[in-house]
């Protein structure tokens, strides 16, 4: 079966009735774990996204406690499914200072990380490029967000020079 495109689908829900579409989104919740977080985010989450910044950030801490440092090998493994699932949140928000904060707290854990990652190559540079991307979302912010996150994204880049 070939999947129709999103333009398609929309004109198709206009059609169904408020049960229906109730329906559709609890059978699509038992499908994929990812669904069911973006309801759960859509639902209870998307009306305080200061409250959804601090519980993503909190389970990013949890998951650098987590980390085996035992050789660099793990690290970037880690690193690695870290990054993965805070662009996963991230994309659940769809809100650029949320997506600029996020990412700022993951290259700051990065960048604290024991052992130092300056001793990687590979960990190096996927900070670097996570920078990079912040800086290109930060262009992209209302004037007085850019100030801020610019002033935070400065300070960051002073720790551990």
């Amino acid at each position: 079966m070939k999947a129709v495109s999103v333009v398609t689908i929309r004109k198709e829900l206009k059609y169904k009735s408020k049960e229906e579409l109730a329906e559709l989104c609890l059978r699509l919740s038992r499908f994929k774990k990812e669904n069911k977080e973006l309801l759960t985010y859509l639902l209870f989450e998307a009306h305080d996204e200061s409250g959804y910044i601090a519980t993503v950030k909190a389970e990013i801490d949890e998951q650098f406690e987590d980390i085996n440092t035992d050789s660099y090998f793990y690290i970037k493994k880690s690193v690695r499914k870290i990054l993965r699932h805070t662009r996963k949140y991230i994309r659940y928000s769809l809100k650029k200072d949320t997506e600029v904060e996020l990412l700022l707290y993951f290259c700051r854990k990065l960048k604290m990380l024991k052992p130092s990652i300056t001793q990687n190559t590979t960990l190096t540079n996927l900070y670097e490029r996570n920078m990079e991307a912040i800086r290109k979302k930060i262009s992209k912010l209302h004037e007085d967000l850019q100030y801020d996150y610019t002033i935070m994204l400065e300070e960051m880049e002073q720790l551990h020079e």
